[in-house]
């Protein structure tokens, strides 16, 4: 399955069953949630939200104008203010994607999810309003790789994080794709210098209107956390490298999503030309492009995404291609992480893991692999595929490491540790060498039962536990107690992290830092702590990778 086709299903799946019902019983996600009679007033005027479970809920808050139009590739502008009161019951329009599919289509069919170019806004989730507190924010950035999804996601609800740790919850909205990632700099000028990174600063602007904002939210705008995963944590990869976000977060998390390089600008520019060439324009017609209608453009990029050479990916190596964030020597000067980790935000604490069986996720449409039926011949074959003419070592390796496990579970290790692991590894490993603040590294390694649509700790798995939603979305984990036991301590300790920038907390205990001893986290039923869980693995595979 195409890496944009799995990520955007898990999102927008995701997204279709939070769409806010308020219209027909005030109900959001299947708990009563009422107006609530608290005005709030922000930067560009006064609004109302919910109240859901005694937590006060606002979606759809305008923190950046349209996008569209004689707006298109250009950071945003500040949204357009109003009088009265807004009432903010609904998210958002999504980010301008291709649709994941018919099935999923029915599911954000309703006005709210369909995407459009006026698409950014945040949501917030509080306990307190107006009420002088000064609370821990969690900002969330969501996964899609650069190219799908949203912050509307059933997974994202904050009504139980907000509660359990007496923090605000934030989840956003940005451009995505050639909306957000299109470099036209060394085409149209300076003007759009910017234009292969205004995904990027759309962040940024929601993070400007969360310092200038969050207060009134009951909110610290002097203690904001971000964290991201997959697409989000490599959207946090990259921000962790862009100077122009200072003073915006004090703590980041990265979860399944570490990035270490990003799109060399002459690469860009090509990938630019070869996309003005499949909407029939010439490299710098930019009326006509500003002009074309937003599903085209949706559709060319598809189009080249189609096209690119997915190879180096089912080799497990990641390196940005297609539309990403752009080295414009500007707004991101270098890699985030290579050769070394970038000094713009060394101050600041991280906290940063994967999932054990990550590729899991990606490998389940090979029947052979989802029926967990590999033979050893069938092990040797794919090996082939991640590690080239040294897969007979690979495999005896893996064989020696991982006694007794079946050839699908050590296959699906294999993928992991080569797609995930060093990457995580090597980002992990660049940040404590700058001894500016302390790191963290955690591993979720948490089963699902047989009845699960998803096999073993596969990528994506941790968000319910994360956002405490073990029970309010059950589908992923079965929704039982030792999935909701998991939740009370990962969700801990992430607002341990928020709050204090460490992780330690009664609920899962002493959490050291990373330190050269690698020390991790390993969460599961019985979560502890261990010094450089798969340092063989990595031994094997800095022999392999090249």
């Amino acid at each position: 399955m195409h890496r944009r086709t799995f990520i955007g299903n898990l999102s927008t799946i995701a997204a279709g069953a939070a769409v806010s019902s308020f219209a027909s019983g005030r109900r959001a996600f299947g708990w009563p949630a009422e107006p609530s009679p608290k005005v709030v007033e922000t930067s560009a005027g006064k609004i109302r939200g919910l109240v859901d479970d005694g937590v006060h809920v606002f979606k759809g808050i305008p923190y950046g104008g349209d996008t569209g139009g004689a707006r298109r590739f250009l950071p945003a502008s500040k949204p357009t203010p109003w009088t009265g009161v807004r009432d903010m019951f609904e998210y958002g329009p999504m980010a301008p994607q291709l649709a994941a599919g018919p099935a999923d289509e029915a599911n954000i069919a309703r006005r709210a999810m369909k995407p459009s170019e006026d698409c950014l806004a945040l949501n917030v989730w509080t306990r307190g309003v107006n009420d002088g507190a000064r609370r821990p924010v969690m900002f969330w950035v969501h996964g899609g790789g650069f190219t799908s999804g949203s912050g509307s996601s059933a997974v994202y609800d904050g009504v139980n994080l907000a509660t359990r740790g007496d923090i605000v919850v934030v989840t956003i909205n940005h451009r995505l794709n050639v909306f957000g990632y299109l470099h036209l700099g060394d085409l149209m000028g300076k003007e759009y210098a910017a234009s292969g990174n205004v995904g990027q600063l759309d962040v940024f602007a929601a993070l400007g209107w969360v310092k200038e904002n969050i207060a009134q939210f009951g909110g610290d705008p002097n203690n904001v956390t971000v964290f991201g995963q997959s697409g989000g944590g490599r959207k946090i990869s990259n921000i962790l490298g862009m100077p122009g976000a200072k003073g915006l977060f004090h703590k980041a998390i990265i979860q399944s999503g570490s990035q270490l390089r990003a799109m060399p600008h002459d690469l860009a520019t090509e990938f630019t030309v070869e996309f003005m060439r499949e909407v029939g324009l010439k490299p710098t017609e930019l009326g006509a492009l500003q002009a074309m209608p937003m599903d085209r453009l949706v559709a060319a990029f598809n189009a080249i995404e189609q096209r690119q050479d997915l190879m180096p990916r089912r080799r497990g190596v990641y390196y940005q291609q297609g539309f990403g964030p752009v080295i414009d020597g500007a707004h991101l000067p270098g890699h985030p992480f290579d050769p070394f980790a970038s000094t713009a935000h060394a101050g600041v604490p991280l906290l940063v893991g994967r999932n054990r069986q990550e590729s899991a996720a990606q490998l389940r449409p090979d029947k052979a692999i989802a029926s967990r039926a590999l033979t050893e011949a069938d092990l040797l074959q794919r090996a082939q595929i991640l590690a080239g003419s040294a897969a007979e070592r690979v495999v005896k390796a893996y064989g020696e490491i991982y006694p007794g496990t079946s050839p699908t579970e050590r296959y699906v290790l294999m993928a992991t540790h080569r797609a995930y692991g060093f990457d995580t590894t090597t980002l992990t490993d660049r940040r404590h060498a700058l001894g500016r603040a302390p790191v963290y590294a955690y591993q979720f390694g948490w089963q699902p039962p047989a009845n699960a649509p998803g096999m073993m700790a596969h990528h994506g798995l941790e968000l319910t536990f994360v956002f405490d939603n073990t029970s309010k979305v059950p589908e992923p984990t079965g929704g039982d107690a030792s999935a909701a036991a998991l939740a009370e301590k990962m969700s801990s300790a992430w607002i341990a992290f928020a709050r204090t920038g460490n992780p330690s907390n009664p609920k899962t205990g002493s959490w050291p830092t990373y330190g050269t001893a690698r020390a991790t986290m390993m969460f599961d039923n019985t979560s502890t702590v261990v010094n450089d869980p798969a340092g063989a693995e990595r031994h094997l595979w800095t022999t392999v990778i090249g």
